[in-house]
């Protein structure tokens, strides 16, 4: 089993022999402003869609390179080539900066979208094989990964050994981007959060443990409501973390009743706050374990709020053909969680 991680790189696993097909420049025939005669184009390769979609990301011909393994010479002229072929101008360059022209953008756009059903053509064909026997990229919000996928690993490894997984970390919205622009075949999400255009199936559903030092008011108690709860110096994950809204949803309590000042980005500081006795928190059960579980300085109290209070669903496009692969990667993270 191969796993790779990325933060920041992002290469659709789709495309991994695009360079095999080919496609008929005439999904660029595009309306331009002062142009009404058409002209016949050459057959352009979907390698220079790639590479210009390539340089649209970076705006940089070296870094745009090394993400294709090219030199930049070998990238200039198949652009060029593709500026020709089209007979506009896609971007506009000189020693210090590059930039996308409108028109440019019009044909990267429609670039994207041929991409994409290349990448879906050649999925069709991946997906009469076994699940998860094709490299998959697997898009995980931040306080999901590191409690599922330590476990998940494990049991990807004695079912499917020949699995290979590229591992992408970010936050819900930037995942949601990936998965509608076909970056990344799909993400692991906790709902609700708005995924308008795409699927979301949902595999698993938990509740929220307040975590406190031992002896606080409340940790003897079986559960603790939201009323309690604003008797304690609450601390919650930042601004664009979805867990925040989540937690405040499940307590219906107002934003400033948490935080006072502090704004963690894991779960991990919140619980490292706790026990430096700044005040307590609120984690999923499915890090419980990891996080405090392990410190008989704490208390998990269960939240007596209406369950669930967060449920985790996989992201797809509604056109996404390797179904096998979605539906054999949740069964295994339920076995997981």
């Amino acid at each position: 089993m191969n796993i790779w991680f990325s933060a920041k790189k992002y290469e659709p696993s789709s495309i991994n022999k695009v360079s095999h097909f080919y496609c008929y420049v005439l999904f660029f025939r595009l309306t331009l402003k002062n142009q009404s005669t058409s002209r016949d184009l050459k057959v352009i390769s979907t390698k220079q869609l790639y590479y210009a979609l390539a340089l649209e990301k970076t705006l940089h011909f070296k870094r745009a390179a090394e993400n294709c393994n090219i030199s930049q010479s070998a990238l200039s002229t198949a652009l060029s080539e593709l500026e020709k072929q089209l007979g506009l101008q896609i971007f506009e360059r000189d020693n210090k900066k590059v930039l996308l022209t409108p028109v440019g953008k019009e044909v990267l756009d429609k670039a994207r979208s041929i991409i994409l059903q290349v990448g879906e053509l050649e999925q069709l064909a991946n997906g009469r094989q076994s699940p998860l026997s094709f490299p998959i990229c697997v898009g995980v919000i931040p306080t999901i990964a590191p409690y599922l996928l330590p476990k998940l690993f494990p049991l990807l490894e004695q079912h499917y050994p020949d699995a290979q997984l590229n591992i992408v970390e970010e936050q819900s919205h930037v995942l949601v981007d990936l998965v509608k622009r076909g970056e990344i075949d799909t993400a692991i999400l906790a709902m609700p959060f708005p995924c308008d255009g795409l699927l979301a199936l949902e595999f698993w559903q938990e509740d929220f443990y307040w975590v406190a030092l031992k002896g606080d008011k409340y940790t003897n108690n079986k559960e603790i409501t939201s009323n309690e709860l604003t008797h304690s110096k609450l601390m919650l994950l930042k601004e664009g973390h979805c867990l925040k809204d989540h937690i405040l949803a499940a307590c219906k309590l107002p934003e400033q009743t948490a935080n006072h000042g502090f704004g963690a980005t894991s779960l991990n500081t919140l619980v490292q706050m706790v026990l430096g006795k700044m005040g307590t928190t609120l984690i999923p059960k499915m890090a419980l374990e990891q996080l405090t579980l392990q410190n008989e300085t704490l208390s998990a109290v269960h939240l007596n709020e209406p369950s669930p209070h967060r449920r985790i669903a996989c992201i797809i496009r509604p056109n996404y053909t390797r179904m096998s692969s979605i539906e054999a990667l949740m069964q295994l993270c339920k076995k997981a969680l």
